[in-house]
């Protein structure tokens, strides 16, 4: 019974954590570019003073589902999506590079070239920045090209190219802060292959009716988990009740 207790326990919780992920992952449903988590459970054994002949649940996150989203159109050239595979560079709260699938751009009091929350967009030579212009446009490739303010329609000027990436999967990983970086070692170079459409962005690839299925699931296992530890009250109840009685 003890066992049986201890099986029913650490599955009961190990069972709120998975359902957290999937939590997530439904709640990012509409966040742009947003990749889900995956989500497994597995038995570990418990070592320590003796035999490991006690096993508990262990629900984990073992990797990032990168399959990419549907592209959504938006009309503002500042929104900008990968075509196909590749990353965007960006900077990261901790000054680290950091990769992202699509952005809703902005250009800030400074001139600076940030996504929607506030990270530094990364270019050849660093974060991007823009002098002060009439109109921004961005190419297929990346490139930045801007009409200055008082030049005439005609008069178009190249500031800077956006760094796009193309590492090993394998090699990225996602973050608790959701970011994506690579494993490896040093920065990603840029990879000219890689290619963005302009005034559009990339939706979450979560699945909200399996991720709602999953839930439910995981719902129905914490039912039985909790009524297994009732089982095993009574039962251990039932044994105290005919020792007495000896």
């Amino acid at each position: 019974m003890d066992k049986m207790l201890y099986v029913a326990m650490s599955g009961a919780s190990q069972t709120t954590l998975a359902q957290r992920a999937h939590a997530n992952n439904l709640a990012n449903i509409s966040t742009s570019g947003f990749r889900r988590d995956f989500e497994q459970a597995r038995a570990m054994p418990v070592f320590g003073d003796g035999f490991p002949s006690r096993v508990y649940a262990m629900s984990e996150r073992p990797a990032t589902d990168f399959t990419p989203g549907t592209l959504q159109e938006t009309g503002n050239n500042l929104d900008v999506a990968v075509s196909g595979d590749g990353w965007l560079a960006v900077q990261a709260p901790d000054g680290s590079e950091a990769y992202v699938r699509t952005a809703s751009l902005k250009i800030d009091a400074l001139g600076q070239l940030r996504t929607g929350n506030g990270m530094p967009v990364m270019g050849n030579g660093g974060p991007i920045a823009i002098p002060p212009e009439q109109k921004v446009e961005i190419g297929q490739d990346g490139t930045i090209s801007i009409r200055a303010l008082g030049e005439a329609p005609n008069v178009v000027a190249e500031v800077d190219r956006l760094k796009l990436v193309n590492p090993d999967l394998k090699q990225m990983e996602k973050g608790t802060d959701g970011l994506i970086r690579y494993k490896g070692a040093g920065p990603v170079q840029a990879d000219n292959t890689v290619q963005v459409t302009s005034g559009f962005l990339e939706a979450s690839n979560v699945n909200a009716v399996e991720e709602m299925t999953s839930i439910l699931s995981l719902s129905r296992q914490f039912e039985l988990q909790v009524k297994m530890m009732r089982t095993a009250e009574d039962d251990a109840a039932a044994v105290a009740r005919v020792m007495q009685l000896s």
